[in-house]
């Protein structure tokens, strides 16, 4: 991580504003977020402004979605942060930035999806949406995304490493065959399909219990769709996975399911060591990022070995008895 020297302050958004969008530099200008990579300033109601502040791949990320995220946008049946303009860098600020539209919603770290039902058709009609045939010159993916899970091998076992001296996994084993099975599976095959590449709890924004929004597109990339089905156990709630897997077209086989698994256990080990940095205030920890992370983990050991994948349905009882 590198932080910038130059403080990002409601005054400079709106200096950097006046300097290259003067149009825009009367609109209130007030903080929206921090993430991983990017500052969020909220400007007006509609629009936000987005500048990077830590990582410093983070540049190519905003200049990326400028390029293609708004031809991708009118597709997508949930709102998405479409960019509207770019600022170049300057000698008020020596990075550059971008305006996109303001998204409504909380993040799912913080509130989590609790209709299955909706919350499923929401996701599968986004990822049914998205998961189009990208045009050659599409960007790769970053850290491996969307190509071999084998190419992760080494990252996963690190990760799995440090969680277990932690204490962090009841049951690594567990973890450790949920993530041998997605690498034994055949590889993808098909067309390089457009995909998110980062949908985590903190990217998907939700509303009344289901998703209203998806968010920060800075690893867009192209590839196999497992990457993105990943999200499947990262961000439904129980009882939801057979619901999707019943909308999103087209359906999915097992081998891009069990891949798909794969990228959700690494991508959940992520979670519980970021979780568990953010705990101990450590620089870069998110603590609302532990207890997702730690469901998802749940319910990939808890599906290890069945066909479909698909969490146990809970048992029904009735007048005493308990009926399988």
């Amino acid at each position: 991580m590198t932080h910038p020297e130059t403080e990002v302050t409601a005054e400079l958004v709106r200096d950097l504003l006046r300097d290259q969008h003067p149009d825009l530099a009367d609109r209130a200008v007030r903080f929206g977020a921090r993430g991983w990579d990017n500052q969020l300033w909220r400007l007006g109601d509609d629009l936000a402004v987005r500048l990077p502040w830590a990582t410093p791949s983070a540049d190519a990320m905003l200049r990326k979605e400028h390029a293609w995220l708004p031809a991708l946008a009118p597709a997508l049946p949930l709102p998405v942060p479409v960019p509207q303009r770019i600022g170049e860098p300057s000698e008020r600020f020596p990075r550059p930035w971008i305006v996109t539209t303001w998204v409504p919603g909380e993040p799912a770290d913080r509130a989590p999806a609790t209709d299955a039902t909706d919350s499923a058709d929401a996701l599968a009609a986004f990822l049914t949406a998205l998961h189009r045939p990208a045009p050659d010159g599409a960007p790769a993916g970053n850290y491996g995304r969307g190509g071999p899970l084998a190419a992760t091998a080494d990252r996963f076992a690190e990760g799995l490493a440090s969680a277990t001296e932690q204490g962090l996994l009841p049951d690594p084993d567990s973890v450790r065959a949920v993530w041998e099975d997605a690498l034994a599976a055949p590889v993808w095959e098909g067309p390089a399909l457009w995909l998110h590449g980062d949908l985590h709890p903190a990217n998907v924004l939700t509303a009344g219990g289901t998703f209203c929004g998806v968010i920060d597109f800075g690893d867009l990339c192209t590839g196999d769709p497992a990457c993105d089905l990943a999200a499947v156990w990262i961000l439904l709630p129980d009882g939801a996975a057979d619901r999707f897997h019943a909308a999103y077209r087209p359906a999915a086989d097992d081998a891009t399911l069990r891949r798909a698994r794969g990228w959700a256990v690494a991508r959940a080990l992520g979670g519980i060591l970021i979780g568990e940095a953010g705990v101990r205030g450590r620089p870069g920890g998110k603590p609302t990022w532990g207890p997702p992370a730690q469901a998802s983990l749940r319910r990939l050991v808890a599906t290890a070995g069945r066909p479909d994948r698909s969490p146990p349905q809970p048992r029904e009882e009735t007048a005493g008895t308990t009926t399988p």
